[in-house]
Formats: C-alpha cells, structure tokens, sequence
C-alpha cells in the first residue's frame, strides 16, 4: 500500500474553487502529484454537514460519475494535471468567510485518502 503525505494530498484541492449552491457545494480537486486512480468517494464533509457517496458526483472531462459508476473493479483514470469538479447534494453547507472541507476518497494503490482543507468564501 502507498502512502500519501498529508501536505502533498492537500495540493489537490484547487484553494478558492467552493461555491455554494442552491441545494449543496461544489469544488474542484487538481492532479498535481502523477497519473492515478479514484475507486470512489466515500464522503465529504463541510463544516460538518456529511455528504454520503450516493450525494457526490463527480465531473471530469464532461463526464459525470456517481458513485454507482466508480468502484475498485471500475475506478476512474485521474491523468496529471486534469481538473475535476465534485459536486455535493442535499444540505446547504457553506457559509461566507472559512470553511472546513474533509474529503475521504478511495485509490486502489493507497486505499483510503483523506483530504482535510480550509477555504475561505
């Protein structure tokens, strides 16, 4: 299993990308480490508000994946230097000024990832 450094998992998180939508969030998340694979996402979770995988999806190159879509047996090719917007379902969570965002995602090489940010609106 590989291990991820917190400081390089963090880099992913395109700072300044959290909007806040009618009925949820959005941001994006960067490849900036190497060509990888997401086996899903298991949670996000904004200022305390948990959105479950079944209120995640995930936008990447047009393409929208739920996570009925995305599995070990299916994960998705994250290339260096794409951009994907995940976008998040169901309670409005974001608040103006910081917000706390936890990201937990699969990969099939590191298994469970977690991304802890800030961001400010």
């Amino acid at each position: 299993m590989v291990v991820v450094p917190d400081f390089l998992i963090k880099r992913i998180y395109q700072k300044g990308s959290l909007k806040k939508l009618d009925d949820g969030a959005s941001l994006n998340l960067k490849n900036v480490l190497g060509p990888g694979f997401i086996s899903g996402f298991n949670y996000v979770k904004i200022n305390g508000v948990t959105y479950d995988a079944k209120d995640v999806k995930f936008i990447m190159n047009g393409k929208e994946y739920t996570s009925a879509d995305v599995s070990e047996e299916n994960p998705i090719a994250f290339k260096l230097g794409q951009v994907g917007t995940l976008i998040m379902t169901g309670a409005s969570s974001v608040v103006d000024g910081k917000n706390e965002i936890v990201i937990e995602a699969m990969n099939p090489e590191a298994g469970v990832v977690k991304l802890s940010v800030d961001d400010n609106i």
